[in-house]
């Protein structure tokens, strides 16, 4: 049996826009974005998760040696997840 979720297209959400110019963002997948810095250096990626409250951004880290992203923070604001991914 196939539930609804598995059955209905993914939807891909629109690129955030940042304020800064310092990093850009690469789409990487349907709710997904790498966020790469102005040396073409990739800092992390930015998640975009659906909330009851609105929409969250997520910024991660991929962990080369599992293969699994790893959670810097979740946050209401693209460019405060992508300022976490500075540091």
């Amino acid at each position: 049996m196939r539930t609804l979720s598995e059955s209905l297209p993914s939807i891909p959400w629109s690129t955030p826009v940042l304020r800064s110019d310092a990093e850009h963002l690469d789409r990487a997948g349907d709710h997904l974005w790498r966020v790469v810095d102005a040396r073409g250096s990739i800092r992390g990626h930015l998640r975009v998760i659906a909330d009851p409250l609105g929409i969250r951004y997520r910024a991660e880290r991929l962990h080369l040696p599992s293969g699994a992203f790893r959670l810097v923070g979740e946050f209401w604001d693209a460019d405060d997840a992508v300022a976490a991914l500075r540091h």
